[in-house]
Formats: C-alpha cells, structure tokens, sequence
C-alpha cells in the first residue's frame, strides 16, 4: 500500500515537472537563432501589420544604411548585451530603447530611430537579453531585463557624460522593462519615460494570452509561474510594472493605441492611474499592437512634444517621418 503512494506520488510530481518544462519552453525559452541572410527583413506577422510592411521595411534598411556604433556590456548575471548607437548630435538628448517580447531592435525598433533624427535625438538601441547581438536563452517579462535597463543607463552616463539628458523608451515588453527600471533609483540624466503598450504584470498578460487561445488561464498559470521558477530561475511574480510606476517620480507619456488585441489599452490605463509621477496617457485611435506611431503619427509627435517640454524637455520637430 505505501509502496502504491509513493509510486503515485512520484508520477505525479514527475508529471508536474514535465508540463511546467514544457509550459517554460513555449513561454520562456529561445533557442540559438540562425543568423538570418543580409537581404531578411524582419517585419511582425499577422494581417493588421500587412498594410504597414512596406513603411517598415524601409525604415529597416534606412537604419542599416546610417552610421552607428556597436556597445556590448555585460549584464549583473554574466549576459553578452549589445546595442547600436546612432548618433544625430554630439551632446542631444538621447533614447535609450527597448523593444518588445520575442521582437528584435532592428524589427520594433527602426521606426523609433527614425522619430528620433526627426526630433534630434541620438539612440541607443538595445537587443534585449536572448536577441541578435545579445545573449541568453531565457525571456522574463522584465524581471532581469529591467536591471538590463539599469545596467545601459550607467554605461550611457559614463560613455556620453552626466550632462547627457536621457529617455528612456520601449514598446511592449519593452514599455513594461522601461518602467520596472523607473521605479527604482537611476541617476539625474535620466529625465523621462515613453511606455507605449506596456503591460501590466507578468501574470495578467499570460493569463489573458491563454484565455485568447482558449486555454484554461487560473489551471496554466501556476505550470508556467513554477517553469520560470525551476528552469528559468526567477520569480516570476518578483516585481512589476504596476508596482514600479508607484514609486516612479519621473515624468512618464503613456502611449496606446484603442484596438490593440495583444496588449489591450486598459493596461496603460491601469499603470497610468497607478503612476505617481508627471504623466500623460495618450490614446490613438485605430487597431494593432504596437502600431500607434504608424496610425497617427502628428498626433504621437505632438503629444510627445507638448508632454516632454511641459516637463523640461524642449522637444522640436525638425523633420517629418512618414
């Protein structure tokens, strides 16, 4: 009889292992990517984007085509990091970006590079943790990619010098890392954020995924929180953005667009009410994650404009973009 428990109870937790395994590979894991061919240009799937490929595109090899920097840091648990630097002025205001979950700089991040030129700023564009010229196999949610941000801010100040204003911004998971790293102590160079489609936290964006694929969230969520866990070695639930904007005192402009399937806008409505900070939530009209800028870019601008000079951040428009 006790021999009949244990067997159960061994198979039940070896279960237990194998699925929260498997739930860690589709959620967290990225294997090594081949290095894709000089001509791959890569834009996100899906039709909402269709419309949209050819602008992108040419921003992509826009990018390509401009001189810029390599930087490669190496993060607090050992990780290769890299990112790009373009240049627009010696000494303007730069950007430090971030782009989104399983995206790259190049492919969320081109169109960002070319906003800022047109308002005469310099960008440093970060390949998150497991992305191009970045190591690392392992995505969390910002749990290790917000100290990542921490780690970049240190290094612009010493490379660019203390006198360099900054911003930090990011799309997506990369709004969410942006405002982790705004709620704990940066330096005074930092002057602001721009958090366009951020989420909340971890566990209310996984779960409304799930229930988007008709998965039984409340039943995943602990296979996935325990996968991150054993495989993955964090916390899933360590900290937030949500927690994070309550301690931010940095002047913050939340961006959403209103039809955005992935990331709904109630999201950056949530973190903006919890903000403590300066803040502006600015809502574009229209469908597609993390499409905003591409919807009504004169009112991005001026949005971001107005917001940023309120806060002392003189902010002109030198250039149109699209």
């Amino acid at each position: 009889m006790l021999s009949h428990i244990v067997f159960t109870a061994v198979i039940i937790i070896a279960a237990v292992f194998l699925f929260s395994f498997i739930c860690f590979l589709l959620v967290f894991f990225v294997p090594r990517i081949k290095k894709p061919k000089p001509d791959y240009l890569p834009v996100p799937n899906g039709k909402v984007y269709r419309p949209y490929h050819s602008m992108m595109k040419n921003w992509i090899m826009q990018a390509r085509a401009m001189d810029h920097k390599d930087y490669y840091i190496t993060a607090f648990d050992g990780t290769k990091l890299h990112a790009k630097y373009y240049e627009y002025k010696k000494g303007a205001v730069t950007e430090i970006m971030f782009h989104g979950y399983r995206g790259s700089a190049e492919r969320d991040l081109s169109g960002g590079l070319q906003r800022c030129f047109a308002l005469g700023r310099n960008v440093l564009i970060v390949d998150q943790r497991t992305t191009c010229g970045s190591g690392g196999h392992v995505i969390t949610f910002g749990i290790k990619e917000h100290r990542d941000c921490l780690s970049w801010v240190d290094f612009a100040v010493k490379e660019f010098g203390e006198d360099v204003p900054l911003l930090l911004t990011g799309i997506s998971m990369g709004a969410s890392t942006v405002l982790m790293a705004a709620g704990k102590d940066l330096p005074p160079s930092v002057k602001g954020i721009l958090a366009d489609c951020g989420f909340t936290t971890a566990e209310e964006i996984i779960k409304k995924c799930c229930k988007d694929l008709h998965l039984p969230a409340n039943i995943l969520y602990p296979f996935i929180k325990l996968g991150a866990k054993l495989f993955g070695r964090f916390d899933l639930e360590e900290y937030s953005a949500l927690q994070a904007v309550e301690n931010c005192t940095l002047p913050v402009m939340f961006v959403h667009s209103s039809g955005d399937d992935f990331v709904p806008c109630y999201m950056s409505s949530k973190l903006y009410d919890a903000c403590r900070g300066p803040k502006r939530l600015v809502v574009i009209g229209g469908s597609g994650h993390g499409l905003s800028f591409l919807l009504d870019n004169q009112k991005y601008f001026s949005e971001l404009s107005d917001f940023y000079t309120q806060n002392g951040i003189p902010t002109t428009l030198l250039e149109q973009v699209i």
